[in-house]
């Protein structure tokens, strides 16, 4: 199963890296983009037909060692292999 973890910044933490983005794009001309949020997505390719089994055990991963849960909220999404 292919497994997609998208992590981003939980609201009201600085995103200083997405300010600087939204700076260049608006230096750039591109005047219609209001905000930026730069996240991460980790893809992961397990060995397993069980998608409920698959979800708990990338809980856990993220939660130990995926994201950091102080300042990042995560979205695991769980996909059948093509």
């Amino acid at each position: 199963m292919k497994v997609i973890v998208n992590i981003k910044l939980k609201e009201g933490v600085l995103d200083p890296q997405g300010k600087a983005v939204l700076h260049a794009l608006n230096s750039l001309g591109f005047d219609e983009v209001k905000d930026v949020h730069i996240g991460k997505q980790i893809v992961l390719d397990i060995d397993s037909d069980d998608k409920d089994g698959i979800k708990q055990r990338v809980e856990k991963m993220s939660e130990e060692l995926l994201a950091n849960t102080v300042i990042e909220d995560y979205e695991i999404i769980v996909q059948d292999r093509c």
